[in-house]
């Protein structure tokens, strides 16, 4: 489904921890906004401003109740090494700021039927795992939480999740003593028919990988913010040139090694949507209908992969001498 563009003012702004802001977005005239279900996000158009790129797009998770028809919530961490996005958020953004949205999305949905639910969280990576849980509240799930942070003054919606009882277990690593958590513990009582959710820092998700390698792959579900290495991805000097062929137009263009997809559509003046290119948000989306593709991307799931009806264009390549895209 294409997402819809909304504009969205902000009437919210709270400050939830170290470096980290929640900003309530609503339409102006106040009407419902579309529906979202746990694991959303918002794509967000971010505000120009002195050394910023025009249109910086950026994805934020959604972390308010899916059930609430009338406002969105994010949560944006400030980062050191900012792009020039979360910098915009937190200095430029306030409430009765106007902002560019498109509709919700989900590249991290919460399967509705697990018997147990157990989400680890990592930082900022709280945003997605709060909405799930809402959920699960509202539904009378089974669930548990291990939220991992440095410290509790950076442990965003600290309260919010303190009050959800024995459900919850922290762990900073400041109280710790820079021990981490104790994920061989968190696996050690696996239920009937449990699905893992987990979001945050690459390290803690590599090491919840790592600790879960035992489990069908189809119970353990991650949201990476940034893109790893993939051990199926070649280095630059071992890749090879493919071509790629428009499916409304017959033109063939040459991806040559160390060029994206989408970069080679760009060189020959064919617009695309894009956001992250990294393979993170599944923006650049395209229809893949003819050859098969080398996927590179953190979104698709093992079953959209075999079935090559799709691509990542920002990241990904081809198994086969060409691909026809569907642009």
């Amino acid at each position: 489904m294409k997402a819809n563009t909304l504009t969205l003012i902000v009437t919210g702004y709270r400050a939830e921890a170290i470096d980290v802001a929640s900003f309530e977005l609503q339409a102006p005239d106040g009407k419902p906004l579309p529906e979202f279900a746990p694991g959303a996000h918002l794509e967000i158009t971010l505000p120009e401003y002195d050394g910023a790129p025009s249109n910086l797009i950026r994805h934020y998770s959604l972390c308010n109740d899916s059930s609430e028809a009338n406002r969105y919530v994010i949560a944006v961490g400030r980062a050191l090494n900012s792009r020039g996005g979360s910098l915009a958020m937190h200095e430029r953004v306030r409430v009765g700021s106007i902002l560019r949205v498109r509709s919700p999305r989900n590249n991290f949905p919460l399967i509705e039927d697990a018997g147990h639910y157990r989400f680890i969280a990592g930082g900022i990576g709280i945003t997605p795992i709060l909405s799930m849980i809402h959920w699960c509240r509202a539904h009378g799930k089974s669930w548990s939480l291990l939220y991992c942070a440095r410290s509790r003054a950076r442990a965003a919606f600290y309260e919010t999740v303190a009050g959800f009882g024995d459900s919850v277990r922290f762990h900073f690593d400041d109280e710790a003593g820079g021990v981490p958590a104790d994920l061989t513990r968190e696996f050690a009582d696996e239920g009937a028919s449990e699905h893992v959710y987990c979001c945050g820092p690459d390290g803690l998700m590599r090491a919840v990988q790592e600790a879960s390698a035992g489990r069908a792959a189809e119970s353990v579900h991650f949201e990476w913010f940034s893109a790893r290495q993939l051990s199926s991805a070649q280095p630059e000097s071992q890749e090879t040139a493919f071509d790629i062929e428009l499916q409304s137009t017959g033109k063939r263009f040459r991806v040559e090694p160390g060029t994206s997809i989408l970069e080679t559509l760009e060189q020959h003046g064919v617009s695309v949507p894009f956001a992250c290119r990294e393979g993170l948000c599944r923006t650049c989306e395209t229809p893949l209908c003819g050859g098969e593709a080398d996927h590179r991307d953190y979104v698709l799931s093992e079953e959209e992969r075999r079935a090559q009806s799709m691509v990542m264009i920002c990241v990904s390549r081809a198994l086969s001498g060409t691909l026809i895209l569907g642009v």
